[in-house]
């Protein structure tokens, strides 16, 4: 949530900053409805110590056994007005802080402008696609040729947009969480957490995915019910501290979790439909990390960082960009993507988005830090996919593919995969 001042003393600056993400905003209309809002509740208070006021001078009134019928009947009238106008500060109130969420964050002043992703900067390399021999296949034709990829079945089973895996596949999706959740919590630092797959309107409220984003999500059709299967961890993860004040010498605090995570991509009819790219399911493991404000953009690098390190230990090329104004997330001040390279599709595909969310996520979910016996603060928040499951598996059997059909298994894995070092085609 965007803090209420910089709205009120540098509305000219929210307007750039909205014009460069290229959202339309009425900002004029916003700073009025708040000035109509202050109007009334600085109305209200006068007409409270008017009527305090007049209650003690009414109470004098009648212990002295004089006439108060004329002040009882004034504060009548200020008694109705205050209850109108306690109403009308409720309804304006609730209207706009309904506006107030519909507003995205502010990028920082080193992401680069631009409309879309071609406006993306790239900031470095890592690794060289190799050379094949061969025609590379995608993923679906190798998996599907080893006969770990069963997407007809998994078809029948739930429709479109998902995909079921056998025996060494897997493993191998098994193999990737284990080895992700492991580098995380020996290698970086973070504690892992098993949260629940489905929270409350609260929750998904606190990160920002309500409710601008509710036709992205599924949510449980139980009556009576306030329940969402989560999109990603961050959901969770984040919430895990809500409506609560850590102390300064407890951050950062880092997380890592797996879960499924859960999509409806209503906005996405007709992109990468072939595959494991983009499915209504998939697993992840995310890290989450709760900040000090001057030390979040050096834990945004060192999150990059973190998330760069799978994929070098995987030994699978990739890239990190800096997403443009336009093609950033609605709660991120700025946001890196790694993305991997696939030689099946030839070309790089994003694996993980690594965001500062600076207090944006802090402000709605009430999350803040102590200095010493200071005035509580909002903390920052990031995330950052620590990897993609499903995408990584994707890049490993696209990168590690063979010509006669096998896939080597990456020498980092191999250890979670009973030794296994090669998939191989059934005889």
């Amino acid at each position: 949530m965007l803090d209420i001042k910089l709205l009120r003393e540098q509305p000219e600056l929210v307007k750039q900053a909205y014009a460069n993400r290229g959202a339309a905003i009425d900002i004029d209309g916003m700073l009025a409805a708040d000035a109509l809002r202050r109007e009334r509740q600085y109305e209200f208070e006068q007409l409270r110590a008017e009527q305090n006021k007049a209650s003690g001078e009414i109470a004098q009134l009648k212990k002295a056994k004089q006439d108060a019928a004329g002040a009882i009947a004034a504060m009548k009238q200020v008694s109705d007005r205050i209850k109108q106008l306690e109403e009308q500060m409720k309804q304006a109130d609730e209207e706009f802080q309904a506006r107030l969420l519909l507003l995205p964050n502010l990028p920082d002043a080193s992401v680069p402008v631009g409309r879309d992703e071609s406006a993306n900067r790239e900031e470095r390399r890592w690794g060289a696609p190799q050379a094949f021999d061969f025609t590379p296949l995608d993923h679906v034709d190798v998996g599907t040729k080893l006969g770990i990829l069963d997407f007809e079945c998994a078809a029948k089973l739930s429709g479109a947009r998902f995909s079921l895996l056998r025996g060494a596949g897997a493993l191998l999706e098994r193999a990737l969480i284990n080895f992700f959740l492991d580098t995380h919590t020996r290698e970086h630092g973070y504690t892992e957490v098993l949260p629940p797959f489905m929270v409350n309107s609260d929750s998904m409220q606190g990160t920002g995915q309500l409710p601008k984003f509710s036709e992205d999500l599924f949510r449980i059709a139980n009556e009576g019910k306030d329940l969402w299967l989560i999109p990603t961890a961050e959901v969770p993860v984040t919430n895990i501290h809500r409506d609560e004040i850590l102390a300064e010498d407890q951050l950062p605090v880092k997380y890592c979790a797996y879960t499924p995570c859960f999509r409806s991509e209503a906005g996405s009819y007709g992109k990468d439909t072939r595959g494991m790219i983009r499915q209504h399911q998939f697993n992840k493991v995310e890290m989450v990390k709760f900040t000090t404000p001057e030390s979040s953009w050096d834990e945004l690098e060192s999150l990059t960082r973190n998330a760069e390190a799978i994929l070098q230990k995987l030994e699978i090329p990739y890239r990190v960009m800096t997403l443009c104004t336009g093609d950033m997330g609605f709660s991120a001040a700025k946001t890196y993507d790694i993305e991997v390279w696939l030689p099946g599709q030839n070309k790089y595909r994003e694996i993980s988005s690594c965001s500062n969310f600076t207090d944006f996520q802090a402000r709605r979910a009430n999350i803040r830090f102590r200095r010493g016996d200071k005035r509580p603060e909002f903390v920052h928040t990031l995330n950052g996919s620590g990897l993609a499951v499903g995408r990584t598996l994707v890049a490993v059997l696209e990168n590690y593919q063979r010509a006669d059909g096998s896939v080597v298994v990456p020498q980092a894995l191999r250890p979670y995969m009973a030794g296994l070092e090669r998939i191989a085609p059934a005889p």
